[in-house]
């Protein structure tokens, strides 16, 4: 009989800690899980570069298969759904090195480390489909006061269960730590369920004060669930840090962890930041659990970041969507948390359930708040969300849209989108980080610059640090506050989520954290740009040559 592992709180100082602090050096790294990871990966590289050697032999043979593949490729790239820019990329490195990239194509676009993800994820979208009420009346009133709105409610409904809603009670948050503080708030009113979502999970202040009311909860019987990505295991977690936390009562899990075996779902991070709170109350937005979001600690100067929560019936959206990722490798899924909600469920069977709208009344709302709409995007899925969310709003402008995000690294279409949105007169503003986390997406994003000006762009930098909020806000009516950033990762690779707000509160204070952020930023001009260093200048332009592959 096996005996449970025990496992010990730790203080230091005021931070409380489930593990050690890590050590640095060479032994550590020689003794890490990460260091063997990193070994059998490059095993199974070292193999394939060898087949290829072997291959070198047969020469004619070799030429052959050279110009069968090159050919191939290029008909299949021409012919598949990728973007143009993609196919560029793909095509230029297929000309220096056609047999290794070509078949590094095939592996990608094949799929075989997410095909059994995109069949799961099918599955539970299609058992969840109906999970929450579509409100008739709701989508009427939306369809009189902004069709174009209407329009986008139901193309989202296409590809998920993204209901509009009304009574939201929005609360816009212009800093980490201002959401922190509510966070905390919520968190000790908790009675039911706690179930967070997260990207990181870093041990310090913020994590720890949040951890030790996690912990009380769950000891008085709440339901407390952990879900974070996987890379953490890699960089910031110990590999049983799961363990660590169910022998505290807090069921955890970790998605996609990173394994000694070569696979593209690798590929696909969960970035999802989702927290609710008895299914009542949920906070979306970029704040990660680390120190630096919070202004704790110090990282690339002042760190901006931005947030939202909403109530009720959104809230139940996100409760929705933690659960669908939640029992992605569950045998059997556990849809009990939604029992009692709009859609009236038992928590056992999902398929067929009868949709019976809910009052804000009955639902104990405030007054109406204008409209929200949480929604997702799943990478191995038929839709874009989140960039055909941040066109659409390009597109339809009328007045401005202001624009924060860390970082810039756009295909044709959206920068297209960006540019015709400016042409035609709308006062589209970007505000960028001023200092940055990586100086290779920093120099892509510069890399933009001078087009995006000649199209009457506004760009801008924070002057104090890096900007990490991902919000879209347009004619004083719309907001995106999420989890989405303006490149290739976000928009096309990793699972992502936001709120978009219409007319509600939080629309005009996350308006006015724009432009309290633009008074702290400098101005992006053809003199600036001159002034360059060269490094960005010319890893900005070469680094195009990759952008699609980031």
């Amino acid at each position: 009989m096996s005996r449970k592992k025990e496992y010990k709180i730790r203080y230091e100082g005021d931070v409380m800690r489930l593990t050690t602090r890590r050590k640095k050096g060479i032994l550590a790294l020689v003794f890490s899980r990460f260091l063997l990871v990193f070994l059998l990966l490059w095993l199974q590289i070292v193999l394939f570069i060898g087949v290829l050697e072997w291959l070198s032999d047969y020469r004619p043979f070799l030429t052959f298969l050279t110009a069968a593949i090159t050919i191939a490729s290029a008909i299949y790239l021409f012919s598949c759904d990728m973007d143009a820019s993609g196919k560029l990329t793909w095509l230029f490195f297929i000309a220096i090195f056609p047999i290794p990239v070509s078949i590094f194509l095939i592996y990608t676009r094949v799929g075989l480390g997410h095909r059994r993800i995109r069949r799961r994820l099918s599955e539970i979208v299609l058992q969840t489909e109906h999970a929450l009420p579509r409100n008739a009346e709701t989508e009427a009133k939306l369809a009189q006061e902004g069709p174009e709105m209407a329009d986008m409610v139901r193309w989202l409904n296409r590809s998920g269960c993204f209901p509009v809603c009304t009574g939201a009670q929005t609360e816009y948050y212009a800093s980490g730590a201002e959401m922190f503080e509510a966070i905390l708030k919520e968190l000790q009113s908790a009675e039911k369920s706690i179930f967070l979502e997260t990207f990181i999970i870093d041990e310090g202040y913020m994590w720890g004060r949040i951890l030790e009311i996690l912990m009380a909860k769950a000891a008085a019987g709440v339901d407390v669930r952990v879900l974070y990505d996987g890379t953490c295991e890699v960089a910031l977690l110990p590999m049983d840090y799961n363990e660590r936390l169910e022998a505290f009562g807090i069921h955890a899990k970790s998605f996609a962890p990173i394994r000694p075996i070569l696979s593209s779902k690798y590929n696909n991070r969960d970035h999802r930041k989702i927290l609710v709170v008895d299914g009542k109350v949920a906070f979306n937005g970029g704040i990660n659990m680390a120190d630096e979001y919070i202004g704790r600690v110090e990282r690339f100067g002042v760190w901006k970041d931005a947030g939202v929560s909403v109530r009720g019936e959104a809230a139940e959206s996100f409760l929705l969507m933690f659960l669908q990722m939640w029992n992605f490798d569950a045998e059997e899924p556990d849809w009990t948390p939604l029992a009692g909600l709009s859609a009236g469920t038992t928590g056992t069977d999902i398929v067929g359930m009868v949709e019976e709208p809910k009052s804000a009344e009955n639902a104990g709302m405030a007054a109406d708040d204008g409209y929200a709409i949480p929604y997702c995007d799943c990478p191995v899925d038929d839709y874009k969300v989140g960039e055909t969310v941040y066109r659409d709003i390009l597109n339809r402008a009328g007045s401005y849209v202001h624009v924060m995000t860390p970082y810039l690294i756009l295909d044709a279409e959206t920068e297209n989108a960006i540019k015709f949105a400016a042409q035609r007169g709308v006062d589209v503003k970007l505000i960028l980080p001023g200092i940055p986390d990586k100086k290779l997406p920093y120099a892509l994003a510069k890399s933009h610059y001078r087009t995006l000006l000649d199209s009457g762009v506004k760009i801008y930098e924070f002057s104090p640090g890096f900007v990490h909020a991902k919000v879209f806000t347009s004619d004083d009516t719309k907001a995106v506050v999420g989890t989405i950033n303006l490149d290739y990762r976000s928009l096309q690779h990793h699972y992502e989520c936001a709120t978009y707000l219409y007319r509600c509160k939080a629309v005009a204070d996350a308006e006015s954290d724009v432009q309290a952020t633009l008074a702290q930023c400098r101005e992006v001009t053809y003199e600036t740009l001159k002034n360059e260093k060269l490094y960005y200048r010319v890893m900005g332009k070469l680094m195009r040559f990759v952008a699609p592959l980031l």
